[in-house]
């Protein structure tokens, strides 16, 4: 039992939190320093808060909290200094960052210091609320068209509409871009309209899903066996656009696959079975098992999908121990981006960068439990 008085204890508390304080404002700045310079991506990270919260296992919305705060606190040098001498804490510093200004930082530190976290969150989310602004009158005008172009290879969207409905569009796009993972090389704000068209997307192919087997949800793809094997040859959207073979291989994880078999001169010939994709069940059975994305710290459940491991297009069944759950990020990543996954009979899924090496999730353990330690027997009677 410790010896120690209440007193020297809370001192020591004291002490200690003071200790946090200061790793905490250290461990900020270095984080400052890898978001500009975007070094994540290596890990199969789409964001900083995305590689922060694979890493170091805290939660999402923690973790963009943690990114605006330590920018933020880059031009906010008292409640810094209040954080590093654990005159503050680590909660109170991430809200308070939220809507304090380097002209009043000094005069909210000591109304910090008397309130809950909650009064503090409270007050830095009515100051970030927006005033929700009139929508102007509909006009009756009103367009939408879309053509190939590019020998196929291009797809071209335009639209008319009111500004009523062009806000909603507008918005809806928005917001979703904003959830979206960042594709690797495409970090920069300036790729914002690549997101947009992510989101459309996203959007459109989520509508697809909930429609179900119906006709109206289908999207038909003419595939040739020697593309999907070994890339020679393209494939084709019906209507009229190109896609690559690995294009077609990354759809054929989710969709209904309906087999083509044609001659050299490209009539055909005779048609297959509609391949079995998972079952209502199986798919329940599957985010029972994976809970979410199964990439080494990931678990993200939006926008999981069935992933082959070993590809339908390759021989790949369509069971259990052959599907894994995996977001469509890093579902990118395996597909456009060269990484790979494996499933051991034993349930570990491991997944390898492009260059082969495996890539685990979290920091490196520490140096001495990787020191063997001398083996101690004692034998007694």
């Amino acid at each position: 039992m410790d010896t120690r008085s209440t007193e020297e204890l809370i001192d020591r508390a004291d002490a200690l939190h003071a200790d946090v304080g200061r790793a905490y404002s250290q461990l900020f700045r270095v984080i400052a320093e890898l978001d500009r310079r975007g070094d994540w991506t290596m890990d199969g990270a789409h964001d900083t808060p995305h590689w922060l919260w694979m890493r170091y296992g805290i939660s999402d919305w923690k973790a963009r909290r943690w990114i605006a705060a330590v920018h933020a606190l880059e031009d906010l040098p008292r409640i810094a200094e209040a954080l590093a001498s654990g005159e503050l804490g680590i909660d109170k510093v991430v809200e308070l960052a939220r809507l304090a200004t380097p002209g009043d930082e000094a005069r909210l530190i000591p109304w910090a210091r008397g309130v809950s976290c909650g009064a503090i969150r409270r007050r830095a989310d009515l100051a970030a609320r927006q005033a929700i602004e009139e929508a102007p009158a509909a006009e009756e005008d009103r367009t939408l068209a879309w053509w190939y172009f590019d020998d196929g290879r291009r797809f071209a969207l335009e639209a008319d509409l009111p500004a009523a409905d062009g806000a909603v569009v507008a918005k809806a796009l928005s917001l979703l871009a904003d959830s979206l993972p960042v594709m690797p090389g495409e970090e920069h704000p300036t790729y914002v309209d690549a997101r947009r068209a992510d989101a459309l997307v996203a959007m459109c192919g989520g509508r697809l899903s909930a429609a179900g087997d119906s006709d109206r949800a289908t999207v038909v793809v003419h595939a040739p066996l020697q593309a999907l094997a070994d890339d020679e040859g393209g494939c084709e959207v019906e209507g009229g656009g190109v896609i690559h073979p690995e294009t077609a291989r990354r759809l054929l994880c989710e969709a209904k696959v309906q087999t083509v078999v044609e001659d050299a001169t490209g009539q055909a010939v005779g048609m297959g079975r509609t391949s079995r994709v998972p079952s209502a069940a199986m798919i329940r059975q599957l985010r029972h098992r994976d809970h979410g994305c199964t990439f080494p710290g990931c678990g993200s459940r939006r926008f999981a999908k069935a992933h082959h491991i070993v590809w339908w297009g390759r021989g790949g069944r369509t069971d259990l121990d052959n599907l894994v759950l995996v977001c469509s990020f890093h579902h990118k990543l395996v597909h456009e981006f060269g990484w790979s996954l494996n499933r051991t009979l034993n349930g570990l899924v491991t997944w390898r960068r492009p260059d082969g090496t495996r890539h685990r999730a979290g920091p490196a353990p520490p140096a001495e439990s990787l020191t063997p330690r001398p083996l101690r027997i004692v034998v007694g009677f």
